[in-house]
């Protein structure tokens, strides 16, 4: 499948979920600079599809992320975590510019969100969503879409070059007992 059939896979799983779309929804409330939400809140979604599961697997934290090198603050996601947890108190927000993320990740800086995804250490978290104004999904998928749906876990280049951090990921995230479809390649 190319990728463009599976981004339109991809938002109709995510349509069809409706807590997924009213966390995007309150997400664009907020009107953060190149924001967007990804990682397991895509993957689970996708893998728990694939795998046929009629409950949503819960998600460890929503991952918001923003582009914004004017303010990197810390204290300014805390700030947006507590916006988020006053409009939905039940939801695990999580919220990182990634103007500031290079930093804690020993990389020289990031250009935007998309471009701060092709360091995480996996391609199939590498992938996050946004909503328009006119609720048109964009997906930002640095490493294309085809591990996520294929329920193949690569590392990236970065995975690759931070081999002993990658492997504890996977051992610690222990997907494979919740999607036994999984399959991961070592470096």
């Amino acid at each position: 499948m190319h990728d463009s059939d599976l981004g339109q896979r991809l938002e109709a799983i995510l349509r069809l979920a409706p807590l997924r779309l009213t966390s995007l929804e309150i997400v664009r409330s907020l009107a953060l600079p190149d924001w967007a939400i990804g990682a397991g809140f895509i993957r689970a979604a996708v893998w728990d599809e694939l795998s046929g599961f009629t409950a949503a697997t819960a998600v460890d934290d929503i991952d918001v992320l923003y582009f914004d090198p004017e303010n990197r603050d810390s204290e300014h996601d805390a700030a947006l975590e507590k916006r988020l947890r006053e409009i939905e108190p039940a939801l695990p927000w999580s919220v990182r510019n990634q103007a500031r993320m290079h930093v804690r990740n020993g990389d020289a800086p990031y250009g935007s969100t998309a471009d701060a995804l092709r360091f995480w250490l996996d391609t199939p978290t590498c992938v996050a969503v946004r909503l328009d104004a006119q609720d048109r999904l964009e997906i930002l998928a640095p490493y294309g879409l085809e591990d996520l749906f294929s329920m193949s876990i690569r590392p990236t280049p970065r995975g690759r070059t931070r081999k002993s951090t990658y492997t504890a990921r996977i051992a610690e995230k222990k997907w494979h007992q919740r999607w036994p479809n999984v399959t991961v390649e070592l470096p």
